[in-house]
């Protein structure tokens, strides 16, 4: 790591401390030539890889991009975006896999923005999943319909 300030290639770890999400390190560092101290962050590269073969490094903002997409003029929140893409980024990181298939993104998606909202969730999965019918819709709704009286049914008291 060269020292920023005099670009002397000998710097020193002083302090390590990882981040309150635990997704980075910031170390505290000296300079041996300059005596200066600067602080770096250390993350782990997540690659991406796309149909067409090339990879790209993960992009939480785009996560949340993509979702706002669906979610417009929906009655969701900027908040409820970002805490869904930190849900996602944490579901992807959790996998230990240094790159993966952005087919598995959108997986990780889907569940939960269909928690957030029902009508974004269908926008989004109409796309991801390449509804070409009514037919389509019909029975993605109907799978809602069915695993939300499922739901209703464990959530009711036992008598």
């Amino acid at each position: 790591m060269h020292c920023p300030f005099c670009r002397h290639p000998d710097t020193r770890v002083i302090d390590s401390r990882s981040t309150e999400d635990g997704a980075a390190i910031r170390r505290r560092r000296t300079c041996a030539e300059c005596g200066r101290r600067f602080t770096t962050q250390e993350t782990v590269l997540l690659m991406v890889a796309k149909r067409s073969g090339v990879t790209e490094p993960f992009s939480r903002t785009k996560i949340v991009a993509g979702v706002r997409r669906a979610c417009q003029g929906r009655p969701v929140t900027e908040d409820a975006l970002a805490k869904l893409g930190q849900r996602v980024e944490e579901e992807i990181r959790c996998r230990g896999m240094a790159e993966i298939p952005a087919h598995e993104i959108g997986l990780a998606i889907l569940g939960p923005l269909r928690d957030l909202d029902e009508v974004a969730y269908l926008h989004f999965a109409s796309v991801y999943r390449g509804f070409e019918s009514l037919t389509d819709f019909e029975n993605e709704i109907a799978t809602l319909r069915a695993d939300r009286a499922t739901a209703a049914r464990e959530d009711a008291p036992q008598g």
